[in-house]
């Protein structure tokens, strides 16, 4: 389901997978914007624009306020794993998928194994050709980091 599919869009009835692309795009909306707009204004626009209903108190905007307020901390964990790189050169889906997926990883219960499946199905779709295989690398060393990876 997509959010193109506006007749049947209903908020409750996502997979956890959608609900992980809807917050992608909450935060990559409020990116666009510098963050000088509100996640309020951002879901208004983004549920008038597309004519669906995202819960101002739904655990989608509260991820998304959460990774989006937790940014700096999130590019200071990424940054030190990037080889010959610069944070700023990393494209910037690749990087919203970075944050949201090691946000994940160290304020849920959720098994890091799905966490890395999903960051890289996300990355399939949004990001570069081959950035999935960047973005598996950066949370399979984050795991590894805090020894919790999942076979």
């Amino acid at each position: 389901m997509s959010l193109s599919d506006k007749d049947n869009f209903c908020y409750d009835n996502l997979s956890r997978r959608e609900l992980r692309s809807l917050i992608f795009h909450l935060i990559y909306s409020i990116d666009s914007f510098d963050y000088n707009v509100s996640m309020e204004c951002i879901v208004d626009n983004l549920s008038r624009g597309w004519d669906v209903n995202i819960p101002m108190d739904s655990e989608v905007v509260n991820i998304a306020k959460e990774v989006v307020k937790d940014r700096v901390k999130l590019d200071r964990a990424i940054t030190p794993l990037l080889d010959n790189w610069r944070l700023e050169r990393v494209g910037i889906c690749t990087k919203l998928i970075l944050r949201l997926s090691i946000w994940e990883l160290l304020n849920t219960e959720t098994a890091s194994n799905i966490i890395i499946n999903e960051a890289i199905e996300l990355a399939k779709c949004f990001s570069e050709k081959d950035a999935y295989r960047f973005v598996n690398g950066i949370l399979d060393e984050i795991c590894k980091q805090r020894k919790d990876c999942e076979a």
